[in-house]
């Protein structure tokens, strides 16, 4: 079994973490026991990334082709009003982009599949700290802080190269783990 504190493996009916000392409570045991499979490296969220980008790719891109067809004819249509329709175009776009990457995320990790596409096409799902599904309002959190990720270089999810359990920063934030199905 896994420690929750330090991450160090010690036999499964361990009182104590041989590594930090730790008390192991009851739930502990039992949920180090079904939990703590393999957590997903860094190359394998990576690729998860990837198919869920071009996913994601291929559908805002069909909605800027609805948005360009729309400008376009009203351009040719010669009114008078195409380009303040235009720029709300443009704005209900980008709104509608953020409304769909934001709902794809959270709704798919939060759902019995407990993956996105790319996460399932890999084999890899998202957890609590616990093993358990997260909820809809763990998925959301854990999605606005992908932003704290992508600051500074994307250090925040290099982050999961590194740590024990190949946390992002907003697997920290949000107390999630990405682990083998």
């Amino acid at each position: 079994m896994q420690c929750l504190k330090c991450g160090a493996q010690n036999a499964n009916n361990a009182s104590y973490c041989s590594a930090c000392g730790n008390a192991f409570a009851f739930s502990e045991v039992a949920a180090a026991q079904v939990v703590y499979k393999n957590h997903a490296g860094f190359w394998k969220r990576f690729g998860a990334f990837v198919i869920d980008w071009m996913i994601l790719s291929i559908l805002n891109g069909i909605c800027i082709g609805f948005f360009a067809l729309s400008f376009g004819a009203a351009i040719f249509s010669g009114s008078i009003g195409a380009i303040p329709f235009g720029l709300s175009m443009a704005f209900g776009f980008i709104a509608m982009s953020f409304a769909l990457n934001w709902l794809y995320y959270t709704l798919l990790e939060s759902s019995a599949k407990q993956a996105t596409l790319g996460k399932m096409a890999l084999g890899i799902v998202v957890t609590d700290d616990q093993g358990r599904r997260i909820s809809l309002a763990r998925a959301n959190g854990r999605y606005w802080s992908k932003i704290l990720s992508g600051l500074f270089l994307c250090l925040g999810y290099i982050m999961a190269a590194f740590t024990a359990k190949k946390q992002a920063l907003h697997d920290l934030i949000a107390s999630t783990l990405v682990i083998d199905e």
